[in-house]
């Protein structure tokens, strides 16, 4: 059984397909994708659950929503093992984002409140009122390298605020997918409230265009998110928010501090998560001189040695593989271009067992264009620089804009960077991969369309409705001109 409609586990009728460990090969997950008839059935039945959901109280959602974050928690061991299994990230990180699964609830609660609650003021007898209203059923697209974590964070603040869902899972991540929906089931979720639709890109592109959704929140790569975006010209009574990924620029200033805690941060940006995240440094600008050339040969020296292999082993990895090897054999593409290119490996990636790709750290100083391509994976680019002010001026030339960093004990140089560097997502000697809940997770260009995730996804779950209310008629002192009532 692979799909779940109208809270039925029913058997896809598209292609067969399967999720393989990245490491060993082995076969995680195996099912059928569903059919555009299906994918509309899903959309009809969280059509049809809509009016009933939205008309139960807060208190009401909140506790099917909390009994299945305490599911998460009874659960989270066989969920982190799962996440393990599909991706290829070491158990250790699975772990943490099951935890951050758990924490979305309080976080959501928080900002459903703060954000998309109910104000009011009053002016005399009149009364000024702000409600906000869900918008209808909202298709949910997990990405692969946090398959439960991300469209978690979805799915809470949509159903928080009343609406219902149909969530297309990456087809790379099914299985970790179907244990979040059946944990969903267990909790006692009402009918048609949360469907599950699996399948690949022409799945997805069912549901995207369904008569009956009302918006479609998307995390995952920018050729995707573009896709969409034409998809849904014309149609502006639909919600699309977009988080797309960036090409984020580390710089790092002549006076870094301790050259220890600043690879280790530089460590934590680039090639955590096998580099598979969307806030991952992919360029790295280091100033000339003594101190810079010390700060990366020990970089060079520190990344060699840690360690990548097998994501259960213990003790446990840095790294694990990459999703696929179709996405291991594209890293090793990149860095051969780059190296055509006129770039010097200071550390090369090879391929090991699986889709195993160790890091790469490439000089690109002597390469007058740079492709403003979001490498997903352990590459790390190095510019060499003389003027900070060019180094942000560099940093800045990407059409995306997720995230940037900056590691310096010079606070007026911070004061600079933060005052010209164009992202959403900027952090001072802290990891680029360091981003907080209780804040907007987005960023200007090619990262989105301007809909912030994160504590910020109360605002596209939900629209506002504004009321000047009189408990009686009110006959005005003055009347307008031109009336008389005589």
């Amino acid at each position: 059984m692979s799909l779940w409609i109208n809270n039925q586990w029913l058997v896809g009728d598209g292609e067969q397909f399967q999720s393989l460990n990245p490491y060993d090969g082995t076969v995680v997950w195996q099912g059928n994708a569903a059919t555009n008839w299906q994918v509309n059935a899903a959309v009809v039945a969280a059509e049809d659950a809509f009016l009933m959901w939205r008309n139960t109280t807060f208190s009401e959602r909140l506790v099917v929503i909390e009994r299945f974050a305490q599911l998460v928690h009874q659960h989270q061991s066989q969920l982190a093992q799962i996440i393990t299994a599909e991706t290829g990230k070491p158990l250790w990180e699975s772990t943490t984002e099951v935890a951050a699964m758990m924490g979305k609830v309080a976080l959501s609660i928080t900002a459903y409140h703060e954000r998309t609650g109910t104000r009011q003021r009053q002016q005399g007898a009149t009364t000024m009122v702000v409600r906000h209203r869900p918008l209808g059923v909202m298709a949910v697209f997990g990405p692969y390298n946090f398959p439960a974590h991300l469209p978690n964070g979805h799915i809470i603040p949509a159903l928080l605020a009343g609406n219902t869902v149909v969530f297309k899972p990456s087809e790379l991540t099914p299985n970790t997918a179907q244990l979040m929906c059946e944990l969903w089931q267990q909790a006692g979720i009402a009918d048609g409230v949360i469907n599950l639709v699996q399948g690949g890109k022409e799945t997805g592109a069912a549901l995207a265009m369904a008569v009956g959704v009302d918006g479609v929140l998307f995390t995952g790569s920018a050729q995707t998110g573009h896709l969409l975006h034409q998809q849904f010209a014309g149609q502006p009574q639909k919600m699309l928010a977009l988080e797309m990924g960036g090409n984020n620029p580390l710089v790092i200033g002549e006076n870094y501090g301790d050259i220890e805690a600043a690879v280790y941060t530089i460590i934590q940006s680039a090639f955590l998560s096998a580099g598979q995240r969307c806030t991952c440094a992919r360029r790295l600008y280091i100033a000339n001189g003594q101190a810079g050339d010390a700060l990366l040969a020990r970089l060079v020296a520190v990344t060699s040695q840690l360690l990548v292999g097998d994501p259960s082993a213990t003790p446990a990895p840095f790294m694990g593989p990459l999703i696929s090897s179709v996405a291991a054999d594209k890293m090793i593409e990149h860095q051969q271009q780059l190296l055509l290119a006129g770039g010097v490996a200071l550390l090369t990636a090879t391929r090991g067992q699986g889709a195993i790709v160790t890091p790469a750290i490439i000089n690109v100083s002597a390469i007058s264009e740079l492709a403003d391509e979001e490498y997903f994976g352990p590459l790390l680019q190095v510019s060499r620089y003389a003027d900070f002010t060019q180094a942000v001026v560099s940093a800045n030339q990407t059409r995306y804009g997720l995230a940037a960093g900056l590691i310096s004990t010079d606070t007026p140089q911070w004061h600079y960077f933060v005052e010209h560097i164009r992202a959403g997502i900027v952090n001072r000697n802290r990891p680029l991969t360091g981003a907080s809940g209780d804040a907007p997770f987005g960023g200007p260009g090619a990262s989105g369309n301007l809909r912030p995730s994160a504590y910020y996804a109360a605002d596209y779950c939900a629209y506002p409705m504004a009321s000047i209310e009189g408990e009686q008629l009110q006959l005005p002192a003055q009347l307008a001109p031109g009336v008389s009532l005589s």
